[in-house]
């Protein structure tokens, strides 16, 4: 799950969205198809013309200077967009745009701010596209076997979001490119905190609570994020997850959590990171691997995880775990 947000996709985002808009608009000029219209969580039949209008409308006290629009990019994988045709199959459309409205919340939430509480009180525009075409970024161009603005293969579904600077009542200003996560209390009281990683990993876990996605530890952005700018201690607690393949949902459930804890930096060392799974990095491995049960209640793998611990924590205190 691939989630990012910038300024444009087609020049600065400091004037008017019509030219965001009229990009986003090109899967209706390319393609004979019928005519794909902009979404929100109202609305799912909205004309170009009438995003363009509100967008721009609502941008009071915003100087010439200050950003108008973000854009929000929700991009699964193939294997995530392969797991959603087999859950819905002609309805994998109707299901990304529901799940967006719940993306668009975490955004919300994400500013910690009075008033902000969900997708309602932003103002956005959702746009579902099923194509992305060569730019300059990829490496294809640079080889030379592809041209610039040919269409990419395979599974290409995503959605893009212009989301307003100004809140729906066009009284606050929200900008999630302000990563003080609360540090700075003066500039997040004007423009909101926003964690941008947090953001990230939330439209991660959305996307397997609510779709049943079985997610794969390498297949997680805290374990992307901690190749690329971990600590050598993060590398180290990651390299243990790594070792085991947990045959039963409540253990993948306890790594994937553990390794969003590594990502934060929770951990002071392994022992530290195994303390309340399996005491030891073997008791770890013993619960890791634990075969599936067939015949075993249908609990939560929280609670079930939970119920392991202390009974391992029994067993070492009867002497049975030495």
């Amino acid at each position: 799950m691939f989630i990012n947000i910038t300024s444009s996709e087609s020049g600065n985002n400091k004037g008017s969205s019509g030219q965001l808009v009229h990009y986003l608009d090109k899967e209706n000029r390319l393609f004979d198809q019928e005519k794909k219209l902009w979404f929100n969580g109202e609305s799912a039949n909205i004309q170009s013309y009438k995003v363009k209008h509100t967008l721009d409308s609502n941008v009071a006290k915003l100087s010439r200077n200050d950003a108008k629009f973000f854009l929000v990019n929700i991009s699964p994988s193939q294997k995530e967009i392969a797991h959603l045709k087999r859950e819905f199959g002609e309805d994998i459309a109707a299901a990304m745009k529901g799940f967006a409205v719940r993306v668009m919340d975490e955004y919300a939430r994400n500013f910690n701010r009075t008033g902000i509480e969900s997708s309602k009180d932003l103002l956005w525009f959702g746009k579902l596209e099923n194509h992305r075409y060569y730019s300059f970024k990829d490496r294809e161009l640079i080889n030379g076997t592809k041209k610039r603005g040919e269409v990419k293969d395979g599974e290409q579904l995503h959605i893009q979001i212009i989301v307003s600077r100004k809140n729906i009542t066009n009284k606050i200003k929200l900008s999630p490119m302000n990563n003080s996560k609360g540090k700075n209390q003066v500039h997040s009281k004007k423009l909101g905190q926003f964690n941008r990683l947090a953001f990230k990993q939330s439209g991660e876990l959305l996307f397997d609570k609510i779709f049943g996605f079985d997610r794969g530890l390498k297949e997680m952005l805290a374990y992307a994020n901690i190749q690329k700018n971990g600590t050598r201690l993060q590398k180290e607690q990651i390299r243990i997850l790594e070792r085991v393949a947990p045959q039963q949902d409540r253990a993948r459930h306890i790594r994937n959590e553990l390794a969003r804890e590594v990502g934060k930096d929770c951990f002071t060392s392994i022992n530290n990171m195994l303390k309340d799974v399996g005491k030891t990095i073997d008791g770890f491995l013993k619960i890791m691997m634990e075969p599936a049960q067939s015949n075993e209640p249908n609990i939560h793998p929280v609670d079930r995880a939970e119920r392991i611990r202390r009974k391992h924590q029994a067993e070492q205190g009867r002497g049975l775990g030495r």
